[in-house]
């Protein structure tokens, strides 16, 4: 009797790695995208389940579905009509493959943002493919497009780390709203701003030590404006560069108020990046 196995079901992601994303003939944008709307009652709904289990990333694609960054179609495709984009998205038609071949980027000068990169990577125990498998357990499958605004909005997500690595902003707990609030000048979406000082307000709330949170989330939202849109650079170009010259060409200074952060807490003898601790000591 012959037998038949059963193939596992892909996700989505899974289907979409094996998408051509340089594909010249590549749709632009699918019809029967969902129209961005704010959902108030829903994002509130899923903020307060997130506040009662911070570790419940169940939450946080919801909270950035009701609260939708509503120009992103419109900033996507007029990118995407660009000379400059397609040139970009023939050369990098995945960022998680270039990012996640260390070897490669390795091979790039000792003082590169790609080695800065690595080390990065290495030293949290992350990758890019990481990144998309979380957030993939959360998302609806009819979230999944296959086309050029899709490969637009991966880079979104894809370069949430090197945000991290470019502004000086850590993993720590205020380093994460920081980044938020970068991350809302260059993709405005509510939901970062929202998530961003509303971690901020707990983290005022528990302190034990007064510090600049507030000023030094501010002060991320300032640092992202001042940056070019990082989705729409040739990630590969800046990698190849020094790191404080790729700085230098997207406007990032150094966060004076987030160091002036960690420094007041450490100064208390408290972690920044374990907050908690004395409280759970206590």
């Amino acid at each position: 009797m012959n037998m038949m196995t059963a193939t596992p079901e892909l996700r989505p992601s899974q289907r979409q790695a094996h998408v051509d994303f340089a594909a010249p003939d590549l749709p632009v944008m699918l019809p029967g995208r969902p129209e961005a709307k704010y959902d108030l009652p829903k994002a509130w709904r899923h903020f307060k389940k997130l506040v009662e289990d911070k570790e419940d990333t169940a939450q946080v694609t919801p909270i950035f579905e009701a609260l939708p960054w509503r120009g992103v179609y419109d900033a996507a495709l007029s990118f995407l009509a660009t000379e400059r984009a397609q040139e970009i998205r023939r050369k990098e038609p995945s960022l998680v493959k270039i990012l996640d071949d260390h070897e490669a980027l390795r091979k790039l000068p000792k003082d590169s943002l790609a080695h800065v990169y690595c080390d990065f990577m290495e030293r949290e125990g992350l990758s890019a493919q990481g990144l998309v498998d979380e957030l993939d357990k959360n998302r609806p499958a009819h979230m999944y497009w296959d086309d050029q605004v899709t490969w637009y909005f991966n880079r979104m997500r894809d370069t949430h780390d090197l945000m991290h690595i470019l502004s000086g902003f850590g993993r720590d707990a205020l380093g994460e709203q920081c980044v938020l609030a970068f991350t809302y000048s260059q993709q405005p979406s509510p939901a970062h701003l929202f998530l961003g000082y509303a971690g901020a307000l707990e983290m005022a709330r528990r302190a034990t030590v007064k510090v600049p949170v507030f000023r030094a989330v501010r002060e991320g939202q300032k640092m992202g404006k001042a940056c070019p849109r990082l989705v729409e650079m040739s990630i590969t170009e800046l990698l190849a560069l020094p790191i404080e010259e790729v700085r230098r060409r997207l406007n990032i200074t150094a966060p004076s108020y987030y160091n002036q952060a960690h420094a007041m807490w450490r100064a208390a003898g408290i972690d920044p990046y374990d907050l908690m601790a004395p409280a759970q000591g206590a």
